[in-house]
């Protein structure tokens, strides 16, 4: 029996549909909406260098984000006041979502890095060649493969009352 396809994602400014089927990673993350700043649950799926998010696995992504354009990916619990957070930054916009659990949060941190790797001019394939399509100047600073991240606030706590994480 195979799979229905789902449908492309179609960027309203440029008119170009992306395929989203067939995605490297995918699976739901909580992400802050970037006008009302509430908290929204997405199906994220991650295609080479772009990450669209739709309401369901099944409906047609309605966002984007390029990951050539990201220039890091960490570790945001204490910044978002979630638990499971991470942040996927851009010149223009910092965008900031959690998973489920800490393991969730880890595999979407190391896959949103190795895409955007793969995106930097520095990035050499196994054959010791430049990868196709590398694009180069945008300065990628892969924090999240820094194992030694250590944020050094005092108000981090696994405590139940403190306010800033999840409820």
């Amino acid at each position: 029996m195979s799979r229905l396809a789902r449908p492309p994602y179609i960027d309203t400014t440029t008119g170009i549909a992306y395929d989203t089927d067939k995605a490297e990673f995918e699976g739901y993350l909580t992400k802050q909406s970037m006008w009302l700043r509430d908290w929204r649950r997405r199906y994220f799926i991650l295609k080479g260098s772009r990450l669209f998010f739709a309401k369901t696995p099944y409906e047609a992504p309605h966002g984007m984000i390029d990951l050539s354009r990201c220039t890091t990916v960490k570790s945001a619990d204490l910044k978002a006041h979630k638990k499971h957070s991470f942040e996927i930054s851009t010149p223009d916009t910092t965008y900031l979502l959690y998973a489920d659990d800490e393991k969730a949060k880890d595999d979407w941190i190391g896959s949103v890095g190795r895409a955007i790797v793969r995106c930097s001019s520095t990035y050499v394939s196994k054959g010791g060649q430049a990868a196709h399509g590398a694009k180069g100047g945008n300065g990628n600073n892969l924090d999240a493969m820094n194992e030694d991240y250590d944020d050094d606030s005092s108000d981090y706590s696994n405590s139940s009352n403190n306010p800033y994480f999840n409820d």
